[in-house]
């Protein structure tokens, strides 16, 4: 275990660090913590349980950057989930992690009793997560603080769905990557991001749609400049 002097922003922890000296946490902080940190309770401490690199986001959002492919349910994430079945008001859904979440059917921009949104078994949705908690089940949602829906809601049929490393996801979601602004400039396309995961790519052929898909898995451990060089390799044949 690494000592408090060793441990700070972009350096590596393993499960059992204390970071409460990093954050500067006091009882009227703001502190926000993501995946891999928690606070015990009565204390002001910040620990650590799960490897790998700390971060941080101005001006106190602080988490654990990781490489599980498990995803863990975090509130106010977005998220692609499969419909699998149907109890009650509620729809079944996939979303990756070790249970399967809960849609209610009145979750949707509009609906009612008698207007109901038409799921079927295999159809993907993109929502948004709004109950996260290890006691109580994952609940899911098409709509907003609002009510709006936006781009939540099912997605078409036609698209292509495909799973990558919840780094990745992080990786191209962050403003600093360049990899979604260059594909956007070369081929016109819809695409949702799920941070469980999971990708939905949709343009005019599926030519195009798979070279979208190999662009994006190829970025995972290049830099901007050979995220660049790469796609201008992949997607020269669509100009």
């Amino acid at each position: 275990m690494e000592t408090k002097s060793d441990i700070k922003i972009d350096s590596v922890v393993i499960p059992g660090d204390n970071i409460s000296h990093i954050c500067g946490v006091t009882n009227k902080s703001n502190v926000v913590l993501g995946p891999g940190l928690y606070t015990i309770k009565d204390k002001d401490d910040i620990i650590v349980n799960k490897c790998g690199i700390l971060r941080r986001k101005k001006p106190d959002i602080y988490w654990v950057d990781t490489h599980y492919k498990r995803y863990v349910p975090v509130k106010g994430d977005h998220v692609i989930g499969i419909i699998t079945g149907k109890a009650g008001d509620y729809f079944k859904v996939d979303i990756g992690c070790s249970e399967q979440a809960s849609l209610y059917f009145l979750d949707f921009e509009g609906a009612t009793k008698k207007n109901r949104q038409h799921l079927n078994v295999g159809d993907a949705i993109y929502a948004l997560c709004i109950i996260a908690d290890k006691d109580l089940e994952t609940q899911v949602s098409c709509m907003d603080a609002n009510g709006k829906q936006g781009k939540m809601g099912l997605l078409k049929s036609d698209g292509f769905l495909f799973r990558c490393n919840l780094n990745l996801i992080r990786k191209i979601t962050n403003p600093k990557c360049c990899i979604l602004n260059l594909l956007g400039k070369e081929i016109n396309h819809e695409i949702a991001i799920g941070m469980n995961g999971r990708v939905w790519v949709r343009s005019n052929s599926i030519r195009s749609t798979v070279a979208i898909g190999n662009s994006i898995l190829e970025a995972e451990h290049l830099t901007n400049d050979e995220i660049k060089v790469k796609c201008k390799e992949i997607l020269k044949h669509f100009k």
